[in-house]
């Protein structure tokens, strides 16, 4: 596999030609980036994705953002959109109210739900609570407000930069396949769509990736580029503990700093120290410093990169990613190493025991570096390669729409109606990528009585309900389902966005690759169709998964039938899929005509914020031992053998530290290394690079006392020389006391 050092250097000429080339282009549009920390709380906060209450946050692997683009046409700045990439599980309708109110009182009308979309990477290692319906609220102890403050802040603050930083500008557009980076999860319910259209594709999972790339006229400088692609946000297992953007998310970092490694390499390289001997001895009197207070944005000037917007920004965005994996090995028994069952994904009857297994199995973290890189390999290779450029109206479509009671309209004119949302057994089965309950099993059509009877004190699903939604069987009837507030969503936002032939399908789901494909295909003839030659073959539709809200998946009406867990978590029954084509095709009918769009009367989704539960208790106060600071060291860098530490090593230390949810530390960093440049210690890698971690927990020997060990892969690019490690935290000595701000560095020690 070639690193991204041999991949920088090798295409680094080829990037100067490429500008110089785009330089000369005069671009059409308006455009910018934004790009904002929304990381959330890195300490006993379930994540969102996995639903398994062990997994709370207990570190940083590395930070989230909130990436966005705007585009708008010159001659009428009102015909714009905006476009954000979160580094979350998914977006949340909540979040969406919220920040639209935030917009309003910045910007007036100009980004309203019509034109803004909000969209979610689907990491499973992101801070969870922050979606305002029951059902996503059970594993996170209700509604977390960190959590939900995290990404609005960080959603208004990169619109504001992007809208800050619009300038006369080119978009060009390149596609191509990415190989190896997923796997079909559930082939044997794919196998079940007709045969003839199975024999369309090559394969059982779409593998092209769509950029842009964004290029300032005035300079011919690419300010960002874009992608979507599908494949699941789960290379990091449910066992992880530590926040992280995943592969997607990974592939972001790398990518900016790919295009910025001029930069970055010359602020972090420093002579080779002719004699390493003589080094290492001198270091040994460098010892840890003991914690000493700082203040609150002390951490922000240890950062490596710039906030403001004026960075480049690469976003990795999700697509039709239903029944897509990562774990690219395949799905084996844990306890014979043997593959799973093909039809239901369990080993023996037992879901609990077929995981699947990531590229660098057994490590997760390997795996998602591995499919990350393969994201950002391709990413390259199209953004280097991009000349087809972007040209025409900038457009949008918005609806709501209840999608618990669409009639839909099929071939033949027979209509049919989805359903109040329910779940089926295969939804508690899980995945391979992450096992749900022992009893269930994926392809489940029935439960047993006793699971009937706990059903039944939630709430009996009534007979309609048991026949809209069959062949699943109702395991929760959650449509049907308001104490103390709604349990799933019913009004759903339906989004088309334009630029150009592009077109972006905002979908509040995961759709099956064969759903998704449906759906592209449909809406692309609808325009082309209706659109009086405006449209025609080369336009191009893609799939922005997880938009604007969530309201789980999307399977086609043949994959439904088997009830595998992307089917049990369809939620409004077979036609579900029949009315997102039907509601999407309306809005392309009225794009293409040039018509606006009917709103239903008096339809928009709740504001829940006033109901929802908050279970999760506030930090305790901050203790220590006796004798000791915040900050000070509990266990130095040990000092390798041959006295230094080599590429792939891992010196680490572990501090006396406090609650990491006193203070996000935004734009700032809990963990830093630190690089002696002449009398001077240099930071050059914070929590926000993929080779550093900050890792928190509580130490069981007192009563309420925290744990930092801050930890450093030594990567290939670094240089020779004289580093140590830095912690920054934040503590309280009581419930409503003023937080205090501290800092501690280790003893020096030496890379060679």
């Amino acid at each position: 596999m070639m690193s991204r050092k041999s991949y920088r250097d090798s295409h680094f000429l080829l990037l100067l030609a490429a500008l110089a080339i785009i330089g000369v282009i005069n671009g059409e549009y308006l455009i910018g980036v934004g790009s904002y920390d929304m990381t959330g709380p890195a300490a006993e906060v379930n994540m969102m994705g996995y639903a398994s209450m062990e997994q709370n946050s207990a570190g940083v692997h590395f930070r989230l953002r909130a990436r966005t683009f705007i585009v708008a046409d010159q001659n009428d700045q009102r015909a714009r959109f905006a476009f954000v990439n979160l580094d979350a599980g998914m977006a949340s309708q909540l979040v969406t109210v919220k920040v639209l109110e935030r917009l309003r009182s910045r910007y007036g009308t100009l980004y309203t739900k019509e034109n803004l979309a909000i969209s979610g990477i689907h990491t499973h290692a992101g801070p969870g609570g922050y979606l305002q319906y029951l059902l996503y609220h059970v594993t996170s102890l209700g509604f977390v407000q960190q959590s939900f403050d995290a990404l609005v802040n960080a959603i208004e603050q990169s619109v504001g930069q992007a809208h800050k930083n619009l300038k006369p500008g080119s978009v060009f557009i390149n596609t191509g396949d990415v190989e190896n980076a997923g796997i079909n999860r559930s082939p044997s319910a794919y196998l079940l769509n007709p045969a003839e259209e199975r024999a369309r594709y090559p394969a059982n999972v779409d593998k092209e990736m769509t950029l842009l790339k964004f290029v300032d006229s005035a300079s011919g400088k690419s300010i960002g580029a874009f992608s979507w692609y599908a494949t699941h946000g789960t290379s990091m297992s449910r066992d992880n503990k530590l926040i992280s953007g995943d592969n997607k998310g990974a592939a972001a970092r790398f990518f900016e700093d790919w295009f910025t490694s001029t930069e970055a390499n010359s602020s972090r390289s420093v002579p080779t120290p002719s004699n390493i001997s003589k080094l290492i001895k001198k270091v040994r009197s460098i010892k840890a410093t003991g914690g000493k207070p700082c203040d609150n944005s002390t951490s922000r000037s240890f950062k490596a990169r710039k906030s403001d917007g004026s960075q480049f920004v690469g976003a990795f965005c999700q697509s039709n990613v239903g029944d897509i994996s990562p774990n690219v090995l395949g799905a084996f028994c844990t306890d014979s190493g043997k593959p799973c069952d093909f039809n239901h994904s369990s080993c023996h009857g037992d879901v609990t025991l077929c995981k699947g297994r990531g590229p660098g199995y057994p490590d997760d973290t390997l795996s998602t570096k591995i499919i990350g890189e393969r994201q950002f390999n391709k990413a390259v290779d199209l953004f280097m390669s991009a000349t087809k450029e972007l040209t025409g109206k900038v457009d949008y479509r918005h609806v709501y729409q209840n999608f618990s009671e669409i009639e839909v309209e099929l071939s033949g004119k027979t209509k049919v109606r989805t359903c109040p949302a329910a779940l089926g057994p295969g939804f508690a089965a899980g995945t391979t990528d992450g096992p749900g309950m022992f009893g269930f099993q994926q392809g489940d059509t029935e439960i047993n009585e006793l699971w009937k009877k706990v059903r039944d004190l939630l709430k009996e699903p009534s007979q309609f309900q048991v026949e809209c939604q069959k062949p699943k069987a109702v395991l929760l009837s959650s449509g049907e389902m308001f104490e103390p507030y709604a349990w799933t969503p019913e009004i759903l936002p339906i989004q088309i966005l334009r630029l150009g032939k592009l077109i972006i399908l905002s979908v509040p789901g995961e759709l099956t690759t064969m759903a998704g494909r449906r759906l592209r295909e449909a809406v692309k003839e609808t325009l082309v169709s209706n659109g009086g030659g405006e449209f025609d073959d080369e336009t191009h539709v893609v799939i922005a998964g997880l938009t604007n809200t969530y309201s789980q998946y999307v399977a086609t009406f043949e994959e439904y039938e088997q009830q595998r867990y992307e089917a049990a978590s369809t939620l409004y029954g077979p036609h579900t899929l029949s009315a997102y084509i039907q509601e999407f095709n309306h809005l392309a009918l009225a794009m293409a005509k040039g018509r606006g769009v009917l709103q239903p009367a008096d339809l928009s989704p709740p504001d829940l914020s006033s109901k929802v539960l908050r279970l999760l208790a506030d930090p305790f106060p901050d203790s220590l031992p006796g004798g000791k600071k915040f900050g000070d060291i509990k266990q130095d860098v040990s000092e390798p053998k041959g006295g230094s530490f080599k590429k792939g090593n891992r010196p680490s230390a572990t501090f006396w530290s406090a609650n990491a949810r006193n203070d996000l530390l935004t734009e700032g960093t809990f963990a830093a290394v630190e690089m002696l440049q002449g009398q001077r210690w240099i930071p050059v890698y914070d929590d926000d690079d993929f080779c550093l971690y900050f890792k928190w927990k509580l130490d069981n020997s007192s009563l309420y006392t925290s744990l930092a060990t801050i930890e450093w892969e030594v990567p290939e690019e670094a240089s020779s020389g004289v580093y140590r490690l830095r912690h920054f935290g934040s503590s309280k000595k009581a419930q409503h006391s003023p937080i205090e701000y501290f800092t501690g560095a280790s003893s020096a020690f030496t890379v060679s």
